[in-house]
């Protein structure tokens, strides 16, 4: 018999990755991530299991192209608990995450800021992909097992999971927006992804806007009455009647206390200095740091950021702009095409406004390490947080963690989750470059008291509301979301 768990986290990927050398052996490592560090007090208790992808192809008996890898067992010793790999091929992952995943559901929840694809050759895999998800959990689970389903990528599972197991408590949470219903109702297949959200006992999402949202679209769609809370639904357990489905709001955080104590540390205080006087001792140091998705608004940002160049509102070598860009899904058309185009904007800044030994910005397209990116956050004066649309946007609570002496701004936008809690930012409406370049004007020249008092209130708000609680308040909510099993 095969051992089963009281507490199943179900997600897209494993905590870990694998790195190869140069011999070929494989060396299994933790993947840093809130959600790891988050669940890890209850994934270490003796009953708890991580199912998800490792991130290599299984072979594909019917492909003649690549086969993947014969897949050898995971280490016992890496993860905070047990993991069960779920095994995919390259086709399935083509089909179900950049295909459904990244080029249906990311654009359309992110309001179709790119059209987002509908092609059932993508649909079709991600059916499959999110069954072989539910069958792994559902031999898995303990008879009234806890599940924690996270995310876009897995949004049948709790239904699928519901009809094979209707013993357990189900939870799943959505870490990217929902959208609102004349977004929503264009995917041809809107009732399946509502009915199998449903199979949850609890839904939660990062915002009270994007709770509403699903329950408007619930209501549209199906012969049921949400109320502010929730729906009750048909059970399908023996006895038939109705459930409950809790619906709500859990805005995810990150570990304040870790970044904090990073960036005290004289490593990173020192880098940060170091960062500075590289970049020629500005007076003002502005940083974004973002995945390069075409979601982040970095176009607009350097946009109004060239514009204050031009009009002269900031000087060359008083000024440096440093963009983080990490690489991202970067065998996507998508992708590709904006990576091209954000190079050609950073160039003809340089091109047009640079001057010797003071290029007003600095533009990076690599990965960096947290340590790396606190020193970075320590360094910069103002932190440029402008995406168009975000579930929560974490980097603008890394940054706010890292301001140890309550100092620097944060220019945030207003259709971020963070825009809800952090009422010490400048906030912008990312679609107006005027805006955001007066929100730059003013985050450089308000009083450094006024600017403390603005960071002193939104650490305080962290060092309350951080990940650890994020995830109680969501655990202690599902606990009583299912009713007596």
């Amino acid at each position: 018999m095969s051992p089963t768990y009281e507490f199943v986290v179900v997600a897209n990927r494993l905590p870990v990755a694998a790195e190869t050398a140069e011999d070929g052996t494989v060396t299994w490592v933790r993947s840093p991530g809130g959600l790891v560090s988050a669940l890890e007090p209850t994934l270490r208790r003796d009953s708890a299991v991580w199912v998800g992808w490792s991130g290599r192809y299984a072979p594909d008996p019917y492909s003649t192209g690549d086969l993947g890898v014969e897949l050898s067992a995971l280490p016992d010793d890496v993860g905070p608990c047990p993991l069960v790999e779920v095994e995919l091929t390259r086709a399935e992952m083509e089909g179900y995450y950049e295909g459904f995943s990244t080029s249906t559901l990311w654009p359309l929840y992110h309001d179709a800021i790119a059209a987002p694809v509908y092609h059932r050759h993508f649909w079709e895999p991600y059916v499959a992909v999110n069954r072989r998800f539910a069958e792994q959990v559902a031999e898995l689970a303990a008879p009234g097992a806890t599940i924690w389903v996270h995310d876009h990528q897995l949004q049948l599972v709790p239904g699928m999971l519901r009809e094979r197991r209707p013993d357990l408590r189900i939870g799943f949470f959505l870490h990217i927006p929902f959208p609102p219903s004349e977004l929503f109702m264009q995917l041809p297949w809107r009732r399946e992804i509502v009915e199998g959200l449903l199979g949850s006992d609890l839904v939660g999402f990062q915002t009270p806007g994007g709770a509403a949202n699903f329950l408007a679209v619930t209501g549209q769609l199906l012969d049921v009455s949400p109320d502010l809370e929730g729906v009750d639904v048909a059970d399908l357990g023996p006895d038939g009647g109705k459930r409950r489905v809790h619906v709500g709001a859990f805005p995810i955080s990150i570990a304040t206390a870790e970044y904090e104590a990073i960036a005290r540390t004289v490593e990173v205080q020192d880098e940060a200095l170091a960062i500075r006087t590289k970049l020629g001792n500005p007076k003002h140091v502005l940083l974004g740091v973002d995945r390069l998705d075409y979601t982040k608004g970095i176009d607009l940002r350097l946009k109004a950021f060239t514009e204050l160049l031009a009009d002269g509102s900031v000087e060359p070598g008083a000024v440096v702009l440093v963009q983080i860009a990490t690489p991202s899904r970067e065998n996507v058309e998508d992708y590709q095409k904006l990576r091209d185009e954000i190079e050609l904007m950073v160039g003809r800044a340089l091109g047009d406004h640079g001057a010797l030994g003071a290029a007003p910005i600095q533009y990076l397209h690599q990965p960096f390490t947290r340590e790396e990116l606190v020193a970075f956050y320590a360094a910069a004066d103002v932190m440029l947080v402008t995406p168009y649309r975000d579930g929560m946007n974490l980097v603008a609570k890394e940054y706010v963690a890292s301001r140890i002496h309550d100092d620097g701004a944060l220019v945030l936008s207003e259709f971020t989750g963070a825009a809800v809690e952090l009422d010490g930012s400048f906030l912008v409406n990312p679609y107006d470059a005027d805006g955001v370049k007066q929100a730059i004007r003013d985050a450089m020249s308000t009083p450094a008291d006024d600017l403390r008092q603005r960071m002193g209130r939104m650490r305080r708000h962290l060092e309350v509301h951080d990940v650890d609680r994020w995830a109680a308040s969501f655990l202690d909510a599902l606990d009583p979301a299912a009713g007596p099993a």
